[in-house]
């Protein structure tokens, strides 16, 4: 449940927005690019979210069923344009945003009452992001989700808490901590950058962080820093510690997306810790080594692949 959206990305490496000539165009946001992630893990899914009535709603319907990922969930708003974002692509590390979601885009206009909570109940893991948070009615839609969800689904059901943060959604980003702090009370996983869990509990050594998700209620903090690796805590006390995959990095913007969809076919799975953490990262790496995001989703071959050769190739 979250963002959706047309990725343009430019042709050029190194190019400013301003000078680049011709573009990619593709599926976008954090939330449905996970969705893809994980279908093409072979896994079932489908995106909450909306669209405009246009032409790139259109589009974005004809990929998500494309992708294998179903879209009854995916509706209009009327009167509102579906987002569009660019990116300027400088690597190893420097990858602007220009996103057009004003005033205000459609996947935040999500209703509680329009909600399939049945749906929400039943899937065996659900993902919320951050992004949800940040205005309303979305909001208001997303901690319903899970407080439903926390009463209705089974007990082993997995509730991921994407922290996802973006400062350029919050009208106020100094009020995002309360909201952080409710939903995870209701979620089971909670997955991060070192931004954005300090954003979350005001801790920004990873560790500390971890612990502090723990204690905002949930079950597994996640804390990915980069070319540092990741790092996991459980609330049974395990510590997973996963270095970094060797890469060559060409657009970082989608690996946190491809990690997350990984997640959640290593919890499917019911993997160690480890081996999940260590797919999710290979996954985030393969994706690292492309353009664009949603259509670079790796399959489960060229991660294991990845892992046996040690390195992004």
């Amino acid at each position: 449940m979250g963002r959706i959206g047309v990725d343009l990305y430019p042709l050029q490496t190194g190019v400013p927005l301003a000078e680049v000539t011709t573009f990619g165009k593709f599926l976008g946001g954090s939330a449905t690019n996970v969705a893809v992630a994980a279908a093409r893990l072979g896994r079932t899914s489908a995106v909450i979210t909306r669209t405009g009535p246009d032409a790139f709603g259109s589009y974005l319907h004809r990929a998500l069923r494309a992708f294998g990922v179903d879209d009854r969930w995916v509706t209009p708003v009327a009167g509102a344009q579906t987002p569009v974002t660019f990116c300027e692509v400088f690597p190893p590390d420097d990858f602007p945003l220009l996103f057009y979601r004003r005033p205000k885009a459609p996947d935040l206009v999500i209703h509680p009452h329009e909600l399939d909570l049945d749906a929400v109940a039943a899937a065996r893991v659900f993902w919320i992001t951050g992004t949800g948070l940040s205005e309303e009615p979305s909001r208001t839609a997303t901690l319903a989700a899970l407080a439903h969800r926390a009463r209705a689904a089974p007990p082993d059901a997995v509730t991921v808490f994407d922290l996802d943060w973006r400062p350029t959604f919050w009208t106020d980003p100094a009020r995002a901590r309360p909201h952080y702090a409710r939903a995870l009370a209701h979620a089971t996983v909670a997955v991060g950058n070192l931004d954005e869990v300090e954003v979350a509990t005001g801790e920004r050594d990873p560790w500390a962080a971890a612990e502090a998700l723990l204690a905002a209620g949930v079950r597994l903090a996640v804390v990915k820093r980069g070319p540092a690796g990741v790092l996991a805590l459980a609330a049974d006390g395990e510590r997973v510690e996963v270095p970094p995959l060797p890469v060559t990095v060409l657009n970082g913007l989608g690996a946190g997306d491809a990690f997350g969809g990984a997640l959640c076919h290593g919890l499917l799975s019911g993997w160690a810790r480890e081996r999940t953490l260590r797919y999710a990262n290979a996954a985030g790496a393969i994706v690292a080594s492309r353009l664009e995001c949603s259509s670079a989703m790796p399959e489960p071959g060229e991660i294991e692949a990845a892992l046996t050769a040690g390195e992004v190739r």
